[in-house]
């Protein structure tokens, strides 16, 4: 409910202006691929909605399903589901893609999954290996708590390891920073990062990383976005995450997918 100040003085015949106070705080905490739209959405909301105050962070979609189950934060997003969590309930917003990207300067446009899984796993040292120019292949790694980890391994990795070791960056946004400036480098991301980059996207068994080969179920790298809520979390959580799911111009103008534009369904993303 909107507080007011009430009506205690007046200046002459001036009386003192109401003012809005914040009510009621939500939190949201989790992936980094859901973030930009997490962000841009919560400051709109916030206008329309000035009784209500949103923290939003990252911190990775295990931290976020985590958070919610312990009832730390309100809003736990996630680019993955989270079975078994019955005391959590889950709101798909929208579908993310991740593109494989690479440093320009490695020469390679494009890989199939094969030769993705061997880079990541440590069987391909060069990029002259699989096409690219003769240098060194340095892959950047995600956390283990990163969801887009997650979907990497289940959409790519299959029953091949990522090796460990080597830079692990958490933050979507310094994976693209990194990848543009470092020589010879890979990793992969949500397509959100990646617009007017200097990194190469690359095809996937010849398939662009596209939206619409996303919707028709040709390109392979993508998930459902997820925000989990908790019983306890304020009615404003979920008027929020409505507000998110129903605007659909600001899902397509941050490079997600509208869950409606999608061709194909699957339960286990």
């Amino acid at each position: 409910m909107l507080k007011c100040l009430t009506f205690g003085a007046a200046i002459g015949t001036m009386l003192l202006p109401l003012v809005a106070t914040a009510d009621t705080n939500v939190t949201a905490v989790g992936s980094s691929a859901l973030l930009p739209l997490v962000k841009e959405s919560a400051q709109a909301y916030q206008e329309k909605h000035p009784e209500v105050r949103i923290a939003v962070s990252g911190g990775g979609s295990y931290v976020g399903i985590s958070q919610a189950m312990s009832r730390s934060v309100d809003i736990g997003d996630s680019d993955v589901i989270a079975p078994g969590n019955s005391g959590l309930k889950d709101h798909k917003v929208c579908v993310v893609g991740f593109g494989v990207i690479a440093n320009p300067g490695t020469g390679v446009t494009g890989l199939s999954r094969k030769q993705i899984r061997d880079i990541f796993a440590g069987r391909v040292k060069n990029w002259k290996d699989v096409g690219g120019r003769d240098g060194a292949v340095i892959v950047i790694n995600r956390p283990r708590s990163s969801g887009t980890r997650a979907v990497f391994n289940a959409t790519v990795m299959g029953t091949s390891k990522i090796a460990e070791g080597g830079q692990v960056e958490d933050s979507s946004g310094q994976v693209v920073t990194t990848i543009a400036s470092l020589p010879g480098s890979i990793s992969y991301v949500a397509f959100a990062y990646t617009k007017g980059k200097a990194v190469n996207v690359l095809k996937v068994d010849g398939t662009a990383p596209t939206e619409q080969n996303i919707e028709s179920g040709r390109y392979p790298i993508w998930s459902y976005e997820h925000m989990f809520t908790h019983a306890g979390s304020p009615p404003a959580a979920e008027d929020f995450i409505r507000y998110v799911t129903q605007n659909k111009g600001t899902i397509q103008k941050l490079g997600y997918i509208v869950i409606s534009e999608m061709k194909i369904r699957e339960n286990n993303r």
